[in-house]
């Protein structure tokens, strides 16, 4: 991203608040402005940045000030912003919400807060108003008041009842030196279908575009769009990210495969970004089109996803099955990240109790029958030398599943990880390594200092 460049957080009292829903009514109202606009998000997420690039019509890049190193948060900056002129990001949960430990600048570590304090980008307060009246201005002052590393321009007001509605907390914003950019009204129009890990994937919303031209007419004619955009500054950590950086995660061979539809849609673009600056060629696959890894690949990424949505497909995708454990026959490196590691494993039993046999190259039985849901930043320690760097190596990363583990996850001394919290507490050993075949429930982000 050039020096330029000039970005703005939405954000939000807490999560459910909007913020998703008026990101993506931004960025496609000033797409069909003509503006060049670009997105991040903050925080683990691989489902609302689907969202924003649909939106946007580019990719957006996750920004993780707990997780990233400086160097990797600089250059997802830089990534986010190429060839734009405006950055639009959304926070995560509340503005002050993060993991249960202080940052370098007392702010919750991996907080949307954080992210701005770091790049200087203004926030934009979202506010749900039902039920609420002058109260407001003392919720958005507290918010304002509350760090000062953490710039406040102003708020929208969300889930307004009406004019009158709209005039009494106008005039309380304003009368406490609040900036009221904008009103967005009740719509339940603007509502999208869910899931278990959040809403259901952009691929396979069939009435996103109309939604999102709907939820940018909201907006044009509610938001002062332009002021919004005025306020908007450049990342202060811009200039700090070079040509290059060392990549989150080694990339895992020199000609890698990745599947990628919508049962392995979890992979970070700032990571194969990355894997193909340091010189490795990136091609994809799809398991759920019975597709195999190519012959000339000698490594394979199944990343995160939904797999147990279509375990029963994937079971009688004997091409696929086949591809991989014929890669897995000619020494490839084949590795799964959560959804993908499950796919590894010997059997996913669905939500019906129904068990599918997955592909057998790692002793793993997993099942969605009694959901039980993981959640959390993670602290990775590689326990042996590989593909992912030597013994030792230090990860920082995600978990976010409901899958159960039936029995024993595998062997205890070929786990892939011992992993700890945020806090560094708890140490277990995680996931599975079997010759070139290796996998867990982590969703690696970047690489990290030991601990």
């Amino acid at each position: 991203m050039s020096d330029g460049a000039a970005g703005l957080l939405v954000a939000a009292p807490a999560s459910g608040s909007g913020k998703t829903t008026l990101t993506l009514a931004l960025l496609r109202c000033l797409r069909n402005r003509g503006r060049a606009v670009a997105s991040v998000k903050a925080g683990p997420d691989y489902i609302d940045p689907a969202f924003h690039q649909a939106a946007s019509g580019r990719p957006c890049i996750n920004l993780d000030s707990w997780a990233m190193r400086p160097e990797t948060l600089a250059a997802a900056v830089a990534r986010a912003g190429a060839g734009a002129e405006l950055l639009i990001g959304e926070g995560v949960m509340g503005l002050f919400d993060g993991a249960p430990l202080s940052g370098p600048l007392g702010l919750a570590a991996g907080s949307t807060a954080e992210v701005a304090a770091l790049t200087g980008w203004p926030v934009v307060l979202a506010v749900d108003c039902k039920g609420m009246g002058a109260s407001v201005a003392a919720l958005v002052a507290g918010f304002a008041g509350f760090h000062p590393a953490v710039p406040l321009a102003g708020v929208i007001l969300n889930n307004v009842a009406g004019a009158r509605h709209e005039t009494l907390l106008r005039a309380a914003c304003e009368g406490a030196g609040i900036k009221v950019f904008g009103a967005l009204g009740r719509d339940a129009a603007l509502a999208r279908p869910s899931r278990h890990l959040g809403l259901v994937q952009a691929g396979e919303d069939k009435a996103l575009e109309d939604f999102l031209e709907a939820a940018a007419a909201a907006v044009a004619a509610g938001v002062d769009v332009a002021a919004l955009g005025a306020a908007a500054r450049p990342a202060k950590i811009a200039a700090a990210a070079r040509d290059g950086f060392v990549p989150p995660v080694p990339p895992l061979g020199q000609r890698i495969a990745v599947a990628r539809d919508l049962a392995f849609s979890f992979a970070y673009p700032l990571l194969l970004d990355a894997w193909r600056h340091a010189g490795a060629e990136v091609s994809f696959f799809s398991p759920l089109a019975d597709e195999a890894p190519p012959a000339a690949a000698d490594a394979v990424y199944l990343p995160g996803g939904y797999p147990e949505l279509h375990a029963g497909r994937l079971a009688g995708n004997d091409g696929f099955l086949a591809g991989l454990r014929a890669a897995a026959a000619r020494a490839a490196a084949v590795y799964g990240e959560c959804g993908g590691y499950m796919v590894l494993g010997q059997g996913l039993e669905d939500t019906d109790g129904q068990r599918h046999a997955m592909a057998g190259l790692l002793p793993l039985e997993s099942s969605f029958m009694v959901p039980e849901r993981h959640l959390g930043y993670r602290r990775a320690t590689l326990l042996a030398a590989g593909p992912l760097g030597r013994a030792d190596a230090a990860f920082r990363a995600h978990e976010f599943h409901y899958a159960r583990v039936l029995g024993a996850e595998g062997p205890a001394e070929t786990a892939l990880f011992e992993v700890r919290t945020a806090e560094g507490g708890g140490a277990v050993r995680v996931g599975q390594r079997r010759g070139p075949i290796f996998g867990s429930f982590l969703h690696l982000i970047d690489g990290a200092a030991a601990s």
